[in-house]
């Protein structure tokens, strides 16, 4: 493989654009992407979504098929609505996955757990508050109303639903569009509620939400309270930042903490 040209870095790896046996493509170096490889690959099987294809995963490097960018644009967002519920609607084996997570650079625990409340406590929001209480992000009066809360999700999560194919990390910097379709990267793949991928593309600001929601909704409609229980949705995603990069998504985070306790 030829390096081509040097994309700069994120988290703690370095990006390279590269060619392999003729083709052009995406290199990322530096740590374990046995995670995201079998992300990518699992979130491809149904063949509902657009993902890179995974060329090479070993050791410290990750070769991927190159995936070229292009403006978003409504018909491709209307084309990804419906293609997203298609991927929730394949479903997985339980909520969990059968391999390491990881968001960024930080680990997860993908055990499997018995209902979706629970793996969202347990495995996602729990441990991401002791890291920021650890790392002298939270207060103790803090991290006692991030439990209230989570005390509450197994009444306020809604109508039960069976685990969804989920992307798992889809804020709106997770979505490449190319010119006819968006294209699913740097997966936190695992069953979980479908809610959650919509949550994370409202965090930041997906381009044409409300087309994709539609079209979403449309395909496969939400259960009533879907809207209210976004800040619910975006606990763990806020912890994540506020573990990267502190005391920014403070606010944002006890504002979705405020939120949950009063659905």
């Amino acid at each position: 493989m030829r390096i081509t040209r040097d994309l700069g870095s994120s988290h703690a790896w370095t990006l390279y654009e590269g060619e392999l046996d003729g083709r052009r493509v995406f290199v990322k170096r530096g740590a374990d992407f046995t995670s995201e490889a079998a992300g990518l690959r699992w979130l491809a099987e149904p063949g509902a979504v657009a993902v890179p294809e995974v060329i090479r995963s070993d050791g410290g490097e990750l070769v991927l098929e190159w995936i070229e960018p292009a403006n978003a644009t409504a018909g491709a967002a209307e084309r990804f609505g419906r293609e997203l519920a298609a991927l929730h609607g394949a479903g997985a084996a339980e909520f969990g996955a059968p391999w390491p997570g990881h968001i960024a650079e930080l680990p997860m625990d993908n055990a499997p757990a018995p209902d979706w409340p629970s793996f969202y406590v347990e495995r996602r929001v729990l441990p991401f508050v002791r890291s920021a209480r650890d790392g002298g992000w939270l207060a103790a009066e803090d991290v006692k109303l991030i439990e209230e809360a989570c005390a509450l999700i197994p009444e306020v999560s809604g109508v039960a639903e069976p685990p969804s194919r989920i992307h798992g990390d889809l804020w709106s910097g997770n979505l490449l569009w190319t010119a006819e379709r968006a294209v699913l990267i740097d997966p936190a793949a695992h069953g979980g509620h479908r809610e959650t991928d919509l949550a994370m593309l409202a965090l930041f600001g997906a381009p044409h939400l409300n087309t994709i929601l539609a079209a979403y909704r449309e395909a496969a409609p939400l259960a009533d309270g879907w809207r209210e229980r976004v800040p619910m949705h975006q606990l763990h995603p806020l912890l994540v930042h506020v573990c990267l990069y502190g005391e920014a998504y403070h606010g944002s985070l006890m504002s979705a903490v405020s939120q949950t306790l009063a659905l």
